[in-house]
């Protein structure tokens, strides 16, 4: 019997409760970037949706890196790192990454959701116990759910919460793994690491760290939350992280201890049962992490720029909630109309900033989020504010946004 009707059914059900009348809206900002229309004066459309904090995508280093490797290597690795896709550039990667940040080795994988994944489902048992931030990446739930502990969820960075938690809690489990970000992607904010590895001292705790958007933004150096906080990067038990946000490349790592990598090389399954990074990939990360280390004065002008862009946007009367001034900069809206029409207004002077609404965040948390690089010019940012502010007295496209969700926002 043909049961695509029925699928197709039940697809149609999913998508609709998921936010698909949301749509019309938003769907003109979802486009391929390269072809969005360029704003009456002819200039080229300034993005602000885009990881490139340090401005290294185009980078002609990091380029011709990636170029010598595909030549010599091919593209893809053609296999599992352990059957024969293994690389000498694999290696010398990841032991520049571990250096790096500090600690004795480090794994990279194809992907940095998969990472997140692989590595959480992997490590914890049906005796553990998992605690994550309730803003955690939708990657870090995966892992969750593929995990046979018991998982539990603390208010945002809320220590005292966790606290409540461990004390209550933490005795009834073998091993307990407490999972936060260094610097979290919708709000720009990060935990009190200080406090938090106290913490996860005192009750027997491991901690995991996803740096996916604080590697080359946090610390004068780039070097993520330990030197933003000035704490010993090895108190983090496990390191998170992606190649492509500051290093502009694709793909994940996990690093930490020697003990524990040699273990994942051979069990972790996202690495063994998933091909190994391709070459050009590889090189072009690897070289974007050298010109990190050479030129720290790149995070520099990112922390300058993200600062402004907070101060500008207080100026301007626009909310940037609990954005610390590195790299990501949210800016909140009462509701998704007044989102949409900011972005409406950004993208018509020039500037690319998509609206972020349900399923991204909580559907009554609609908001514009700017990725700040070092290579935006303050000229760029202030104008990229000053649209969105202006977006307040425009006349709204009211005919953008369907009626059934005006009503229900």
């Amino acid at each position: 019997m043909d049961q695509r009707p029925l699928f197709n059914d039940f697809a149609e059900r999913r998508f609709r409760l998921a936010g698909r009348d949301l749509l019309p809206a938003i769907e003109h900002f979802m486009g391929p970037f390269d072809t969005l229309p360029r704003p009456a004066d002819g200039r080229a459309v300034v993005g602000f949706s885009h990881y490139d904090y340090l401005g290294l995508s185009k980078d002609p280093r990091v380029l011709a890196a990636a170029g010598q490797v595909m030549h010599t290597h091919g593209i893809g690795v053609s296999a599992s790192r352990i059957v024969g896709g293994e690389r000498v550039l694999h290696k010398e990667l990841e032991a520049d990454l571990a250096r790096f940040l500090g600690y004795e080795a480090s794994l990279t994988l194809v992907s940095g959701y998969l990472t997140n994944a692989t590595v959480i489902a992997h490590i914890l048992g049906s005796r553990d116990l998992l605690i994550m931030d309730e803003l955690s990446h939708n990657s870090i739930l995966a892992g969750a759910a593929g995990a046979k502990a018991t998982k539990m969820v603390f208010r945002h960075n809320d220590l005292a919460h966790l606290d409540e938690i461990m004390r209550t809690e933490r005795g009834k489990y073998r091993n307990c793994l407490i999972v936060v970000e260094g610097l979290y992607s919708m709000d720009g904010d990060v935990p009190n690491l200080p406090a938090l590895l106290d913490l996860k001292e005192r009750h027997g705790c491991w901690l995991l760290v996803d740096e996916a958007h604080s590697l080359g933004v946090l610390g004068d150096t780039g070097r993520g939350i330990s030197e933003y906080f000035g704490t010993d990067p090895k108190r983090i038990d496990l390191v998170i992280g992606t190649l492509s946000k500051a290093l502009v490349t694709c793909g994940g790592f996990v690093a930490g201890g020697a003990m524990v990598m040699d273990w994942f090389r051979y069990t972790l399954p996202g690495f063994v049962f998933s091909v190994g990074l391709p070459s050009p990939v590889a090189a072009g990360a690897h070289e974007a992490l050298r010109l990190l280390q050479q030129e720290p004065e790149r995070v520099a002008r990112l922390r300058a720029n993200s600062e402004h862009a907070v101060a500008m946007a207080r100026k301007l009367g626009l909310d940037p909630g609990p954005a610390i001034g590195r790299g990501v900069i949210p800016l909140l809206f009462a509701d998704v109309p007044a989102t949409v029409q900011a972005a409406t207004v950004m993208l018509a002077q020039g500037y690319y900033c998509p609206p972020i609404v349900q399923v991204g965040v909580p559907r009554d948390l609609p908001r514009l989020r700017m990725f700040l690089s070092a290579a935006h010019t303050t000229d760029q940012i202030t104008g990229a504010l000053e649209a969105a502010a202006a977006s307040r007295v425009a006349p709204r496209r009211e005919q953008a946004v369907p009626s059934a969700w005006r009503m229900s926002a």
